[in-house]
């Protein structure tokens, strides 16, 4: 259960804040929205605006002529007297993993070619006003996770460690817990050299991957020794992908507050870092320390969301903005059919200052539904595979 609630949570959310930056953008400038739906079909309540309120319809399933249908169970009308309804079909469909915003005139994935050229359409508007548009919904995703980070550092304050050499934590079979470690053991020595500081001895055992070393340990006034084995673990480097050794120890960590101008400050680092990472595996892909086969899609993003959520809400939330940063990127990719590729099509028209005929458009677009569709079946058979393995 936890599994389905944190995935709906992160996505439904997400998704839904990229569409709401899509639709307040058109408004914005005057572009008429014709359907703001947030989930998969099929529909499940949708709200029409028009004069004088809202028409409400609720769709579930329905015998009809001796067979199930998904069909309108109930029909009504919010009446808000003197309201001039602007024609928007606002959709909750039944599967909230995505969502859709369908603006008069635009040439989407719908691939609808109805275009009259009226003001209020979005073919009609400036370069700049379309880019603004389609750029809202990426800026959204950063100003959500902009907003998380903040919100949690301000709540949490900054997390710091203590720089002495005594265990505060050992992680269950690994092999510090393994030789019989314990905590509030003091690290004295490590291969015969002397140990001060926290610092000293990682930077002693990150060097030593899957090594066997022998460590001194204070414990209640009393000098022990152990043989161990490091193991490794893989980390992002300068040069791509870095192999350490741990042993499974963790020291005293602590947290300090901020005040709310210093939070700021954290949450602007927070999506410098996650841009970061996200850059990094591009390079690892282009490198080959990475593959396809690394890469994972909704069920895997739920996985992980099911364990942060276990974890407490913070982690959820910061988690939750991880894909929210990954979302930016991966819809400003200059690729037919996300929001890059659209606005890269924009700015091809307007440095040749004539538009793309419509026959170009639509295949331009339908090789970009085309190569998106392959990335789709790529993530979910690693999903698959993952939960097989």
């Amino acid at each position: 259960m936890i599994f389905i609630w944190s995935t709906v949570l992160v996505i439904g959310i997400l998704v839904f804040v990229h569409e709401l930056g899509h639709y307040l953008a058109a408004r914005s400038v005057g572009v008429r929205v014709e359907k703001f739906s947030i989930g998969f079909p099929p529909r499940f309540i949708t709200l029409t605006s028009v004069d004088n309120g809202f028409d409400v319809t609720i769709f579930f399933f329905r015998f009809l002529k001796g067979s199930l249908s998904w069909k309108p169970i109930i029909n009504t009308h919010i009446n808000l007297k003197d309201r001039i309804g602007t024609g928007t079909e606002y959709v909750v469909a039944l599967i909230p993993l995505g969502g859709y915003v369908k603006m008069a005139g635009a040439l989407d994935e719908s691939l609808d070619t109805i275009i009259t050229n009226a003001p209020d359409e979005f073919m009609s508007k400036s370069t700049p006003q379309k880019i603004w548009i389609l750029s809202a919904g990426v800026l959204m995703n950063i100003f959500t996770a902009f907003i998380i980070f903040t919100g949690i550092t301000y709540y949490q304050g900054i997390i710091e460690s203590s720089n002495e050499p005594i265990i505060n934590e050992l992680i269950v079979d690994k092999p510090a817990e393994k030789a019989g470690l314990e905590k509030g053991d003091e690290v004295f020595s490590i291969n015969s050299e002397r140990v001060y500081k926290w610092s000293d001895l990682s930077k002693i055992i990150n060097s030593l991957p899957d090594s066997q070393i022998e460590m001194q340990i204070l414990r209640d006034g009393e000098m022990l020794e152990f043989s161990l084995g490091t193991t490794h673990y893989l980390i992002p480097g300068d040069n791509g992908i870095d192999t350490i050794g741990v042993i499974g120890i963790r020291p005293e960590y602590y947290y300090s507050s901020v005040n709310f101008i210093e939070s700021l400050t954290y949450g602007y680092n927070g999506i410098i870092n996650s841009f970061g990472m996200i850059t990094l595996t591009f390079k690892m892909l282009g490198s080959g320390q990475a593959s396809l086969k690394d890469l994972g899609g909704p069920i895997m993003i739920g996985q992980i969301a099911g364990e942060t959520a276990k974890a407490g809400w913070i982690p959820l939330m910061n988690f939750m903005a991880l894909i929210s940063i990954n979302l930016a990127f991966l819809n400003i990719l200059p690729i037919p059919g996300l929001d890059g590729g659209h606005i890269f099509i924009i700015l091809i028209e307007s440095i040749i200052r004539r538009p793309l005929s419509l026959k170009s458009r639509m295949v331009i677009q339908q090789i970009g539904m085309v190569f998106l569709l392959g990335l789709m079946v790529t993530v979910m058979f690693n999903d698959v595979s993952r939960l097989f393995n």
